[in-house]
């Protein structure tokens, strides 16, 4: 998801109803209403345990550390590879600071929702409270309700979408996208180090404004689980993006070798991933997978995603240096149709990206 959202058009359909408010009459009812059954859950028996298949753990103090460094961005470079997926230990943000902003977000979605509607995302908006890639009466809706927001450069803020209440979430949010723009900083240098590319040749891409955006997710518990689906499977469509899960719920699933398994996220950690820009840059060498998120029947689950984009007046296409040894696997297309691009595709899987690869 690029940055300068408000100039881009995407068409969404509206969702009249918060999926709270659906979960609270199912408790009564008893009934999953048919726009948000999804059958493929019943159906799909492919869920394995994690063990064997635990992400692997980059420490950043390790990374920073010249001593160990060398042998961490190994470490760093075969997680992107093979995976796609990591958690970040010792990751330097402050402590204090992601208690408040986790305390400030529950207390958000505790709001009724005559109060989240004051931030609601407007027609074929993408910022505010509400739900995206609803694209028509008949689609298949996930399980949650969401708050997307634009959060860097701080110029791109549009601040009538931030939540005035808890009174503390404006600071909070500021504060803490300013520490994981700092984190994706420096995983980006180490990247380009594991790569062996010039840093500065890999920033370029979300250079000059460096986007960053941020979904926040409530996915509200529902006793039959097994039969809605939180968010539908999808790789993202940015450069990375850095989750924090704000509860102790889990539910984050990934798609390794044909099957799905579940993320056990470390206490503390952040768990970050390869989005599709950084699979095109690499041309191939780091890999974006597919992943979703599944409904506990008795908690409900939140979580705070940071996006790092680049700008829609950039491009997106396979790193030069990493052409001299090799053919380019990717097209070259700029920002602003890359982003409209993967909207369109609704979530689907890797469809996007796998349109955007070359025949070679």
């Amino acid at each position: 998801m690029a940055g300068g959202f408000d100039k881009l058009k995407v068409e969404f359909i509206d969702q009249d109803k918060s999926v709270q408010v659906v979960a609270d009459t199912i408790r009564s009812s008893g009934e999953i209403p048919e726009r948000y059954a999804r059958p493929e859950m019943e159906a799909d028996p492919v869920i394995i345990d994690t063990d064997g298949y635990n992400l692997p753990v980059i420490d950043m103090s390790r990374l920073i550390n010249p001593e160990f460094s060398e042998e961490e961005i190994a470490k760093l470079g075969s997680a992107c590879e093979d995976w796609g997926f990591f958690q970040l230990v010792n990751h330097g943000v402050d402590g204090e600071l992601l208690q408040r902003i986790k305390d400030d977000i529950t207390e958000f979605f505790r709001l009724p929702l005559q109060e989240k509607m004051s931030v609601a995302i407007p027609p074929n908006g993408l910022q505010g409270f509400g739900h995206h890639f609803v694209f028509s009466k008949e689609q298949k809706l996930d399980w949650v309700d969401l708050l997307f927001l634009t959060t860097r450069p701080v110029e791109d803020r549009t601040t009538e979408f931030w939540p005035t209440k808890p009174p503390t979430f404006r600071d909070s949010l500021d504060k803490y996208s300013l520490e994981i723009a700092n984190v994706s900083a420096k995983l980006f240098k180490f990247m380009a180090i594991n790569l062996g590319v010039d840093e500065e040749a890999l920033l370029a891409a979300f250079k000059p404004e460096q986007p960053q955006s941020v979904r926040i997710n409530h996915y509200p518990p529902c006793s039959q689980a097994n039969k809605v689906l939180g968010l539908s499977p999808h790789t993202d469509g940015v450069g990375m993006t850095l989750l924090l899960q704000v509860n102790d719920v889990q539910g984050l699933q990934i798609r390794k070798d044909g099957r799905w398994f579940a993320v056990k996220n470390l206490p503390g950690a952040l768990v970050v991933n390869v989005g599709d820009v950084l699979e095109i840059l690499t041309n191939g060498k780091y890999k974006s997978i597919e992943h979703r998120a599944v409904i506990n029947p008795d908690k409900e689950r939140i979580t705070l995603a940071a996006f790092q984009s680049v700008p829609l007046s950039g491009t997106v296409g396979p790193l030069q240096e990493l052409l001299m040894k090799g053919e380019a696997r990717y097209k070259t297309v700029d920002g602003a149709e890359f982003t409209k691009g993967y909207f369109a595709t609704k979530l689907e899987g890797r469809r996007y990206l796998e349109s955007l690869k070359l025949g070679v």
